[in-house]
């Protein structure tokens, strides 16, 4: 299995940190975002392919090399948050120069997680098809800035949304996604057809249109890391 992590944005919200370093490769504790996410499943992963943008490239090119695992940094190529070619083109980036046949779990390098991403793993081999993280989400203000979805009793993907206005559910899907293989080939499809290409999630939006989807309900909590606030929060939570 391979894991694609989305890492070639800019985190603009969190200068003067990131103005000249990545946000992925933040501490948080003892080491750096990134390096959470890898230990917690590098038992079940063969390649982690991260994207990162050109301004960041060496950065990551330098990180790998200081650690264990096979990791493959790609650059995308961009140079600013204007330019950049949003999550879904770099997916299909990865994909493409990686050349990956295989089923594929794909992440933002900028969550952290309080319980092992493994177990998300095991319920979509389980199932048998793509997949999402979910949790429950009441706050409208938060459902709209997010996906959202709906599914049954078997947690099988009923509706979704990308950022909805008016959300049908308050099930909120962050950037955690299991992909079969065959699902990858699918991307110039999806963007042909007009998915959008901003958001990751906007591929497994479309995807759902097509196949038959299920969402694991999240076993305990993501932090995502957007501006310095979040940054220092998740710091005191994981120097405990």
């Amino acid at each position: 299995m391979k894991c694609i992590i989305l890492a070639a944005g800019y985190a603009t919200r969190l200068y003067p940190l990131t103005e000249n370093f990545p946000k992925p490769l933040l501490k948080v504790g003892d080491k750096a975002i990134l390096d959470w996410l890898i230990d917690d499943i590098e038992p079940v992963i063969d390649e982690f392919i991260v994207v990162s943008n050109h301004k960041f490239a060496q950065i990551f090119e330098d990180w790998a090399k200081g650690r264990s695992g096979n990791i493959t940094i790609i650059d995308d190529g961009t140079t600013s948050n204007e330019t950049r070619l949003g999550a879904v083109k770099d997916i299909q980036l990865a994909v493409n120069k990686a050349d990956i046949k295989d089923d594929c779990i794909v992440m933002a390098g900028d969550n952290l997680l309080d319980f092992s991403l493994g177990k998300f793993v095991e319920f979509a081999r389980d199932k048998g098809t793509a997949c999402v993280m979910c949790h429950p989400e009441d706050r409208l203000e938060a459902l709209r800035k997010t996906a959202v979805i709906t599914m049954d009793d078997n947690c099988k993907i009923t509706s979704y949304e990308e950022k909805p206005v008016n959300p049908k559910g308050n099930h909120a899907v962050p950037p955690f996604y299991f992909y079969k293989a065959e699902d990858l080939q699918l991307i110039q499809t999806a963007l042909d057809a007009g998915c959008g290409y901003d958001a990751p999630g906007s591929f497994a939006a479309w995807l759902s249109t097509q196949k038959t989807m299920h969402a694991f309900v999240m076993p305990g909590k993501r932090y995502d890391i957007g501006d310095v606030e979040s940054y220092e929060r998740v710091k005191a939570i994981f120097q405990k």
